[in-house]
């Protein structure tokens, strides 16, 4: 079974997390779709410069089994800020779509109003101005709604996404070739 995932870029991006969940994923066999807000490149948090796939206009009315957003805190502001990032999370939501945030990206679910009563973790602070009180856990599932921490919880949160979608099977076989330690305790 072929997952849809889209993954939108916006500059000042966490690259680690994009560049984790995008490649976990697709070691799962998911079809991820890359959009950027805009065309062309996008400059990361740390300069890396990422090539999207797509501009997000081109897929922004397609249908996706799971909408992952990555954080960085510049990427963030620029994600809550965007229309059509905030219509495509409230039909996802509203669908009960799988929905996934990580680090600061949660502050845009928040925005898009569909973190409301809910259970989520963030990078400390961005909730605080939605008067929400982010779990101290690497990673969060409460019903459609996925959360992670930060950049050293994107592996995990990578792996989680797997779970949901694929299962634990596939979870396990795709972690099983990344060579982690033994000794790591998952999630």
């Amino acid at each position: 079974m072929s997952v849809r995932v889209l993954v939108p870029l916006a500059e000042g991006c966490e690259e680690l997390e994009a560049v984790t969940v995008i490649d976990l994923l697709r070691r799962a066999g998911a079809q991820v779709v890359v959009a950027g807000l805009e065309s062309g490149t996008v400059r990361a948090s740390r300069g890396v410069q990422l090539v999207p796939d797509t501009d997000l206009d081109r897929v922004a009315e397609e249908s996706f089994d799971l909408i992952v957003l990555p954080g960085g805190l510049g990427g963030a502001e620029r994600l809550e800020s965007d229309a059509r990032i905030v219509r495509m999370l409230q039909a996802q939501n509203e669908s009960d779509g799988w929905i996934a945030a990580i680090c600061a990206a949660p502050r845009v679910l928040a925005e898009a109003g569909v973190l409301q009563g809910r259970r989520a973790t963030a990078f400390p602070t961005q909730l605080e101005r939605h008067g929400i009180e982010p779990e101290d856990s690497a990673v969060v599932i409460d019903d459609n709604l996925i959360t992670s921490r930060g950049p050293g919880t994107a592996m995990d949160f990578a792996l989680r996404l797997i779970e949901v979608v694929y299962g634990d099977e596939k979870a396990a076989e795709v972690e099983g070739t990344l060579q982690r330690p033994l000794s790591h305790q998952r999630y």
